[in-house]
């Protein structure tokens, strides 16, 4: 039962974490959406306890690669892509800081 909430709590994480990444992007949200529930669906009726923990262990790494390294750009004209990186990605970019920020 416990991994059925971690599996729960992990599709819900990743649905979050593609609204935020492909925010604005009709297309892209539809195309994740379809993945996140495609990869979920063909893994549902697993049973072993050691491959639905490797499985999240997959998809909560996916996750992380999404939320920090996903950044949207939208063509602006023939040749300009206009660049829209989230703010949390900005913070993480300062090279120097003369004090420690605090963690979220």
């Amino acid at each position: 039962m416990e991994s059925r909430l971690k599996v729960l709590r992990l599709f819900k994480v990743l649905h979050r974490t593609r609204q935020d990444v492909f925010k604005d992007d009709i297309r892209a949200l539809t195309a994740a959406r379809n993945k996140i529930n495609e990869e979920f669906r063909k893994n549902m009726q697993e049973t072993s306890a050691e491959n639905i923990n490797q499985m999240i262990k997959f998809g909560s790494d996916v996750e992380v690669v999404l939320r920090e390294t996903v950044i949207q750009g939208v063509h602006v004209e023939h040749n300009k892509i206009l660049l829209r990186p989230r703010e949390s990605l900005l913070l993480e970019n300062v090279p120097y800081c003369d004090t420690p920020r605090k963690k979220a």
